[in-house]
């Protein structure tokens, strides 16, 4: 059912407004007023069609908490608890009395991702930007130069191994066959673990052919399993059970039969769509997620376009629909675009795409907009530091997706709130400094 709008609480003798309990001049509390809350309000309600049922939690709240949540790089746990604790936090998603109880359960938050999808979180990326223009974080006119490049946003999963890999898809058969009622010739419960423990003992120890031999019997042991379950796939009746087991027996049967150096490799069985990205990076060669381009302000670096890609494609490939997105979330099509090299055969016509490396046509403003390009490289940086790119721990290309966007816009939402904070210190520093030469003798 559609969340029910929010009415003007009347004054309480016994408890005090939130907006005099705080600091009005806090930057949260500034923010607060410079977001469209009332869009959110009207255009989530669509995600809702049923009219009947309990009402849904107020779009303004789980908005807030979202921006709240990755602004400050909080789980959904954390974000519920530190709302409880923080008056500016109840502020800023629109309480009117200090509340001292959790407004929503923290799977709340999963629940609303789900329905507002990537789309939902785009408009929470497009209201950052808006908030950005009127704050003066950012130019208007910075909105038609731009740095786009891609970054490897790793997945919440171990780091993969063949070993690891065969134990796991092992206890998964051995509990599909429990839960189906299959009797199994043999199921190696007691040596199967023993035997991943010593490959990596092997393994550590570089003798290397008996972790060979060892990895090959462990994978027979995880092929012997499937194979038992699928001479009795008889025995499963038809339903969401079978369906979910032969999902699992395809799964594993891949793992068995990839090659080491093949396309399409599982990496995490709960996360089978992982890629393995290389990046070129000295300290990490390897990372284990989905990429993601990013579009920032040349001058700013300012988030204004964001989306996750799945499968590595080439990041030439990628710049028409990054430049996409940010008209569709800025309003304007981008003047010029700054890239790096890996963005060669972009075959984009309709804006300037400057490449890093680029000498002959250039002017002098060009030149000096070229040499901006790597300023993109430490916002990416403080996004995965400071933010929660680092690692997505939502689940599937949806979660990506999702994820990618709403770091965006945790990313905005600090870039705003520091630049409010400078702007009180100036303001600040002018009236200490007036007052200064109002006290100060004549003759000094």
């Amino acid at each position: 059912m559609k969340p029910h709008p929010r009415t003007d609480e009347q004054d309480d003798l016994l408890r005090p407004r939130l907006t005099e309990m705080i600091d009005l001049r806090h930057a949260l509390a500034k923010l607060e007023k410079l977001i469209d809350w009332e869009f959110f309000e009207t255009e989530w309600a669509s995600f809702f069609p049923a009219t009947t049922g309990r009402p849904a939690t107020s779009p303004r709240l789980v908005a807030g908490l979202l921006y709240l949540q990755h602004a400050y790089r909080l789980s959904d746990d954390a974000v519920v608890a530190r709302w409880v604790e923080n008056p500016y936090y109840q502020h800023f998603t629109g309480e009117t009395f200090f509340q001292h109880r959790p407004p929503v359960d923290p799977s709340c938050l999963t629940r609303w991702r789900q329905r507002i999808g990537e789309e939902g979180a785009e408009w929470l990326l497009t209201k950052t930007i808006e908030a950005g223009v009127t704050s003066g974080a950012v130019e208007d006119c910075s909105l038609a130069r731009i740095a786009v490049d891609t970054t490897v946003m790793e997945k919440n999963i171990a780091h993969p191994t063949d070993a690891r890999l065969y134990e796991k898809a092992r206890r998964q058969l051995v509990a599909l066959a429990h839960e189906g009622e299959i009797t199994l010739r043999q199921n190696y419960n007691r040596l199967a673990p023993r035997l991943a423990m010593q490959i990596g003992r092997y393994a550590h120890a570089r003798q290397f052919k008996r972790m060979r031999k060892a990895l090959k019997k462990l994978k027979g042991y995880t092929g012997r399993i499937l194979r038992d379950i699928r001479r009795q796939l008889e025995k499963i009746p038809g339903g969401a059970f079978r369906e979910r087991a032969l999902d699992t027996l395809v799964l594993v049967s891949r793992l068995l039969h990839q090659n080491p150096k093949g396309h399409g490799k599982i990496y995490a069985l709960h996360e089978p769509e992982v890629d393995c990205i290389s990046k070129g990076k000295a300290r990490k060669r390897y990372e284990f997620g989905t990429k993601v381009s990013l579009a920032t302000t040349i001058d700013e670096g300012f988030v204004v376009g964001m989306r996750a890609l799945p499968g590595n494609p080439y990041d030439g490939h990628t710049l028409p629909e990054a430049l996409e997105q940010v008209a569709i979330l800025t309003g304007r099509t981008p003047d010029l675009a700054v890239v790096d090299r890996g963005y060669r055969g972009h075959g984009v016509s309709t804006t300037k795409v400057l490449i890093s490396g680029t000498r002959r046509g250039l002017t002098p403003k060009l030149k000096t907009l070229l040499r901006r390009r790597s300023a993109i490289e430490p916002e990416i940086g403080h996004m995965k530091t400071d933010g929660r790119l680092s690692r997505c721990p939502l689940k599937g290309t949806f979660g990506d997706a999702v994820f990618a966007v709403l770091c965006g816009c945790g990313h905005n939402i600090r870039k705003i709130l520091a630049h409010l904070r400078a702007l009180l210190s100036l303001i600040l520093a002018a009236l200490c400094a007036a007052a200064t030469d109002r006290i100060r003798p004549a003759n000094c």
